[in-house]
């Protein structure tokens, strides 16, 4: 990776090289992590499904990142997006038998049978990776967005859209929904407000300020050597089956109104925000894992996730779709007993160091080589794990208030997040607080983690946050 030149000068009218960036992402959705869905379960079936086709095409149209296609060029090992000129999606449509039969056949292989439809359609749509094997893409590219359409009794659907993470980041996703539901429910305006236009938006790189990355080449090395060095010495939860098949699976985390003020109002006394503080319940939850009477010190990385579009150059909005995240990683000693607010506020103040210290911009070199390299190289990583982190946690939460939008259109519940089963963190939460309530998709590997392992972790996390808060 090193030596190639990712440059984002266009190949041709309509389409661009992919970013560094937006490459090691081509690589980690390749062995699954990254595949980013959507899903909503809606109950106006009857007029749901012509209005998401007539819907789709507008999305595409003004986003044209949504309407690309990946190609690998195997020569020089690069990939690039073309953009058609034309939006092209029209969602693919699963008939009640047919959904009914994928059901029956996820809820025999899933160890919990209580799983909602609209969970294990979730979960399937993370595994399906059209993306794998980029060695036998075909020439022709592979579409960054695909819709499919699954029906269930009573006139319900469970709409879901699947996207490439390499245009994709969590402020897309959200921009997407949202537009979506503006869309469908036929309101004024329509709800696309991204550029309209044949060019996809640049790479991160393209629009770091000037010397925010810049770092001596020597700090390059010194760097790459301790993030190595420092993984070695981290602690993981206990992996159940390091031989398996991966997935992904997915735990859900769910707060009253009641306890989700509570717990942001901790957050917002001690000057911190709710990333610190569910990291702070995941640190205690593991450490209590470990069953250890004399609790000793354990270290655990802490990935925190950031929106950089504001602080580029020139800045972006939420509806410049594309992927302008990136990483912050810290590590936080752990010895058994802490207060959660103690250290929920070590956690947050080291990401907010770094983040002062422009580490999201002057690091973004050498995490993006460093995680193609455990891809390339898994036994780099205990047990051939490919973890690279304990957790991984977003700066801010999805606030979402469109109740009242959401019980014109039908729209029952939803989820989203995306797959960890490759390179990754052993748990990746997605939290949203919708009309005041905390939901939170708590991602997996699995069989690395069993579902009944996580199942009880998120339980225990939940009750160190909600007995925290009292």
């Amino acid at each position: 990776m090193g030596d190639q030149n990712y440059n984002t000068q266009a190949l041709e009218p309509n389409g661009r090289a992919v970013g560094v960036t937006e490459h090691a992402w081509c690589q980690a959705v390749s062995c699954g992590t990254g595949i980013t869905v959507l899903a909503l379960q809606v109950c106006k079936a009857e007029t749901e499904i012509s209005l998401l086709q007539n819907a789709l095409p507008k999305l595409q149209n003004a986003h044209p990142i949504l309407r690309s296609k990946l190609h690998y060029n195997t020569a020089s090992n690069a990939f690039s997006f073309t953009t058609p000129t034309k939006p092209y999606l029209q969602p693919k449509l699963f008939s009640l038998s047919s959904t009914s039969q994928l059901l029956q056949t996820l809820s025999n292989n899933s160890s919990n049978t209580s799983l909602s439809p609209l969970h294990l359609i979730l979960e399937h749509e993370m595994n399906t990776n059209i993306w794998s094997n980029p060695s036998n893409f075909p020439c022709t590219g592979l579409d960054v967005l695909v819709s499919n359409v699954y029906a269930l009794p009573e006139m319900k659907l469970v709409v879901v859209l699947r996207l490439h993470t390499v245009a994709c980041d969590r402020t897309t996703a959200v921009s997407l929904l949202r537009e979506l539901k503006e869309l469908v429910g036929e309101r004024e305006g329509g709800g696309v407000q991204g550029k309209k236009g044949d060019i996809i938006s640049l790479g991160i790189e393209e629009l770091i300020p000037n010397g925010k990355a810049k770092k001596p080449l020597w700090a390059h090395g010194v760097d790459m050597l301790s993030y190595s060095v420092n993984s070695l010495r981290l602690t993981n939860l206990k992996f159940k089956d390091v031989k398996g098949t991966r997935c992904s699976e997915v735990v859900r985390l769910k707060l009253n109104p009641q306890e989700t003020a509570n717990i942001l109002a901790g957050c917002e006394s001690r000057g911190i925000k709710l990333c610190g503080a569910l990291a702070a319940a995941g640190l205690i939850a593991a450490h209590s894992s470990k069953r250890r009477h004399d609790h000793p010190r354990k270290k655990y990385a802490v990935v925190t996730l950031m929106d950089c579009r504001s602080l580029l150059e020139p800045p972006l909005s939420g509806h410049h779709f594309g992927y302008y995240h990136f990483a912050i990683l810290n590590i936080l000693a752990v010895g058994g007993g802490e207060n959660i607010w103690d250290l929920a506020s070590r956690s947050y103040m080291a990401f907010a160091k770094s983040k002062n210290c422009n580490k999201h911009f002057s690091d973004m070199a050498d995490l993006n080589f460093l995680m193609c390299k455990v891809i390339e190289n898994p036994g780099l990583t205990p047990s051939s794990s490919l973890r690279t982190s304990f957790i991984s946690v977003f700066e801010n939460p999805v606030i979402d208030t469109t109740r009242e939008m959401d019980q014109e259109l039908g729209l029952e519940d939803y989820m989203g997040c995306s797959s960890v089963h490759g390179v990754g963190p052993s748990i990746a939460l997605f939290d949203t607080i919708r009309d005041g309530r905390l939901d939170c998709a708590c991602v997996y590997p699995s069989p690395l983690h069993s579902r009944e392992q996580m199942e009880e972790f998120v339980g225990h996390m939940k009750r160190v946050l909600i007995h925290g808060s009292y």
